[in-house]
């Protein structure tokens, strides 16, 4: 008789009723002669040491038969014969102690009212409680022998069998992924080497205990993480590459709770047409495990502000920049002016495009900052751009505590000077990025973006360009974002620092991120504040579990996680809406971005209040405390650590 994968020889025989009724009734009579043999002095009855009185065994033949016709009764009516008994919870163990306390007790009232009646020897009660307990020791055994012999199986396949270095792989789904993904294993397929095939789990209840090239089909994808520490998984591969985002994302929430490295099988539209699956498997990224609905943009309404257009991206060259430049050169613009501070960036980003669009695109890549107002005077009248992306901006919370009139000079009177260009130039929009750290900001750089949103708003009202806002929360991927970093600090075998446990942020992926901003582009509402959806904010420490184990390594044990303490300016929580503007927030026809009522401000003190700011960076005024006027809501904190401000 063969062996299964699983470690059981005809593991549906195990499972019979019958089987269970048989060991039940032996364990019963097991019991009571235990009982009785600890009882008498821990001899055998009948070994000769001790000799039972006759009245006893008379007991014993009486007792027995009973006991074991209402066990079966009992265990019958608990439905303990119409379950696999491959796990048991708290529930099924006090369910088990219960059906013991009904079956011992209903022998003690037959020996009470009957056996004692008809003149046998009346034995003490605490005896058959001894019993009891060895019952229920006997039948807890009885059903997690399934699981000790298989984990046995394990242990000894894994001694005798596996290969140093070999991991032992769990395959999620059992179709034709599945199907070529144990086939590459077992031929060794490039990029499949020191694998073995264990265990494949599929939601479709017809496949369950089928076996595809020997490996056991098993059913319920909700099993995962007993499942791979049951059989002691070092990797999981999800091969459904048919599965939607909500299919994958059920996946991807219950493989992050075991301790396993994680591949995908990608999607059809990525695998090659020759069907060679082993060649795409992939590592699973940590910007998988977002897996929302993909974000789709009207194509008409981008393309009809874009195409043939002079179109101008500040801060061209950072992470959302350039990903801008790149969503924004499938429109087809006329020119596309990079702008950014940093030469090296912006240049690989022109070759990139250039090798991509040749000359069908003009790329022209101009390096200054948007500090410098005469060079963005000359940008603006060299090329009279049609429609501007404002991304450039200081953004690091902690560096800019430190130093708040460089986060004014860069942040607000950078985007002033970008703004007023705009407006002279004859633009026709202006997108300015926000953040929601500029919601009810706590630190200088957010309140900073909060008073460009209302420049924004200022200058909607004089301007016959549309002038907008779009607030997001972070960009997993971006540079000086937590994944970056967190990755570097595994490379280096840890710890990974986590400010506080119980931090959360709102995250996008940088694609996700720029494709709402060019949809919110194109909906021509000057003065607005376009907030994007951006669904449940995400645990920061999940985050850094997660990508320790997407590195292969388990978290705390390989990796430690360490909490440092909220730094200067930092919240616990994010927010994308301010308190005043929760009653007013308005849908738009993209069901991924809302709009916020623009607030309103006395435009003649806000103006006054802007020379007063702008002349706080050089004649050593109290900049925060500008800040603070124009920005009531500003609470600047630096959660206990001392922060020296430099100027």
């Amino acid at each position: 008789m063969s062996i299964n994968r699983d470690g059981l020889k005809n593991p549906q025989k195990l499972k019979a009723p019958g089987l269970y009724i048989v060991l039940d009734a032996v364990f019963i009579n097991l019991s009571l002669l235990a009982a009785l043999t600890l009882w008498y002095g821990g001899s055998i009855p009948g070994s000769g040491y001790i000799t039972f009185n006759s009245s006893v065994w008379q007991w014993y033949f009486r007792a027995a038969p009973f006991a074991v016709v209402v066990s079966l009764i009992v265990y019958t009516l608990f439905g303990f014969y119409s379950k696999i008994w491959k796990y048991a919870d708290i529930e099924e163990l006090i369910k088990i102690f219960l059906s013991q306390i009904i079956v011992f007790t209903s022998l003690i009232l037959f020996d009470i009212f009957c056996l004692s009646k008809m003149g046998f020897i009346d034995l003490p009660k605490r005896m058959i409680a001894l019993a009891l307990a060895f019952n229920f020791v006997f039948f807890v055994f009885s059903r997690s022998g399934y699981r000790f012999i298989k984990r046995m199986y394990i242990h000894i396949e894994n001694r005798f069998f596996k290969k140093a270095g070999t991991k032992r792989v769990m395959i999620i789904g059992a179709g034709y992924g599945g199907y070529n993904v144990v086939r590459s294993i077992l031929q060794y397929a490039k990029g499949y080497e020191n694998r073995m095939a264990v265990i494949i789990v599929d939601d479709d209840v017809t496949k369950n205990n089928t076996t595809i090239h020997g490996v056991r089909v098993t059913h319920n994808i909700d099993n995962v993480p007993r499942l791979a520490e049951e059989y002691e998984i070092d990797e999981i591969i999800i091969a459904i590459p048919s599965a939607n985002n909500i299919q994958l994302k059920r996946i991807m929430d219950n493989c992050t709770k075991t301790n396993c490295s994680l591949k995908l099988i990608p999607p059809m539209s990525d695998v090659p047409e020759n069907g060679s699956f082993h060649r795409v498997l992939q590592e699973v990224k940590i910007t998988d495990l977002l897996f929302r609905e993909e974000i789709e943009i009207n194509v008409e309404d981008v393309s009809g502000y874009l195409k043939g257009k002079t179109v101008l991206v500040t801060g061209g060259g950072g992470s959302i920049g350039s990903e801008l430049c790149r969503q924004i050169a499938k429109f087809m613009p006329e020119k596309l002016i990079i702008f950014d501070m940093y030469e090296n960036n912006a240049y690989e980003l022109f070759n990139e495009l250039k090798n991509k669009y040749g000359d069908n695109i003009n790329i022209i890549v101009i390096i200054g900052t948007i500090c410098d107002k005469s060079i963005v005077k000359r940008v603006f009248e060299a090329y009279k751009p049609s429609v501007v992306f404002h991304a450039a901006a200081h953004k690091h919370v902690p560096l800019l505590q430190s130093v708040p009139k460089e986060a004014v000079k860069n942040n607000v009177f950078g985007t002033l000077n970008v703004a007023e260009a705009a407006d002279k130039y004859g633009a026709e929009r202006f997108v300015l990025l926000s953040t929601d750290k500029a919601v009810n900001p706590t630190n200088v750089m957010g309140a900073t973006k909060r008073i460009t949103e209302m420049i924004i708003q200022q200058m909607s009202k004089k301007s016959r360009a549309k002038f907008m806002a779009v607030r997001f929360g972070n960009v997993l991927g971006s540079n000086g974002s937590v994944i970056p970093i967190f990755k570097k600090q595994i490379a280096e075998g840890g710890p990974v620092r986590v400010t506080h446990k119980d931090i959360t942020r709102f995250f996008m992926t940088i694609p996700e991120a720029s494709r709402l901003v060019l949809q919110a582009g194109g909906m021509g509402r000057s003065g607005s504040i376009f907030v994007l959806n951006m669904g449940e904010p995400v645990k920061i420490n999940d985050l850094a579990e997660n990508l320790i184990k997407l590195s292969g390594y388990k978290p705390y044990e390989d990796i430690n996680i360490v909490y440092t303490g909220l730094r200067p300016g930092e919240k616990l929580y994010e927010e994308l809406i301010m308190d005043e503007e929760k009653d007013s927030m308005q849908k738009t026809y993209h069901k991924k971005i809302l709009i916020a009522k623009p607030m309103d401000i006395d435009s003649k003190r806000f103006e006054e209040l802007l020379k007063k700011l702008y002349r706080s960076c050089t004649d050593g005024s109290d900049t925060v405390k500008i800040i603070k006027e124009i920005v009531p809501n500003f609470n600047n904190t630096d959660n206990g650590a001392e922060t020296r401000v430099i100027y």
